[in-house]
């Protein structure tokens, strides 16, 4: 498997050949578009994450002290973050999330020209998923 490193380099040479932010929105939007669809019955309060202004919802499952998961989000532009992270993290072991890189957000230009609220729930996607992470790498004994 592919480290975030190396996931994280692949998307920002993807972002980069965008020209514009209009482009890269669009290209955004497309990423959430072709997420694997999420089931409505886990689209619940239980998985919804707190502190995102749009509902996103995430169900974690730990295997083998990696955590995957499935995501949605009512809001375009918050399912295009929500499958950048989907990317960059599904399937990682419970241990890489606790150390993950998000300065990806930074080089593609993301925390500059998010809205304070898509900011903030970014910041609140990125935290759920920390959190199921260290009690999935918990059960693992780690």
């Amino acid at each position: 498997m592919r480290t975030t490193a190396e996931i994280a380099a692949q998307i920002s040479e993807e972002f980069s050949l965008l020209e514009s932010w209009e482009e890269k929105y669009d290209y955004l939007i497309e990423k959430g578009q072709n997420l694997p669809e999420m089931p409505a019955e886990l689209k619940s309060e239980e998985h919804r994450v707190k502190g995102c202004q749009s509902s996103v919802w995430f169900a974690t499952e730990c295997r083998e002290g990696r955590l995957y998961f499935q995501t949605d989000s009512d809001s375009l532009i918050v399912k295009g973050l929500a499958a950048l992270l989907f990317e960059l993290l599904n399937g990682q072991p419970a241990e890489a999330y606790a150390t993950v890189d998000l300065s990806l957000f930074d080089t593609l230009g993301f925390w500059r020209h998010l809205s304070s609220q898509r900011s903030n729930g970014l910041t609140a996607m990125v935290s759920f998923l920390k959190s199921a992470a260290e009690e999935c790498a918990a059960r693992m004994g780690g």
